[in-house]
């Protein structure tokens, strides 16, 4: 099912500080986080959902916080 947040991939963006928190948060090296995040949102196995003023998004072991107004990526973290 496609979601106003896959199709709109392409207002997506994050801050310097969000960019650098999402690295440090999945322990990953990528030079450019909002293309890495495209490509998991745009995933067939994301499990994506929208609570309240942010979707979330479920896929490669991680969560992915999106805001649902900007489509700014606030954070990630790992699923535990």
């Amino acid at each position: 099912m496609e979601t106003e947040l896959i199709r709109h991939l392409d207002r997506l963006h994050t801050t310097p500080r969000g960019a650098a928190r999402i690295r440090k948060n999945l322990a990953t090296d990528t030079d450019d986080v909002v293309e890495w995040c495209k490509t998991a949102i745009a995933s067939p196995d994301a499990v994506i959902r929208r609570g309240g003023k942010n979707w979330y998004v479920c896929v490669r072991g991680c969560t992915l916080t999106v805001n649902a107004s900007s489509y700014t990526i606030i954070t990630a973290h790992r699923t535990k």
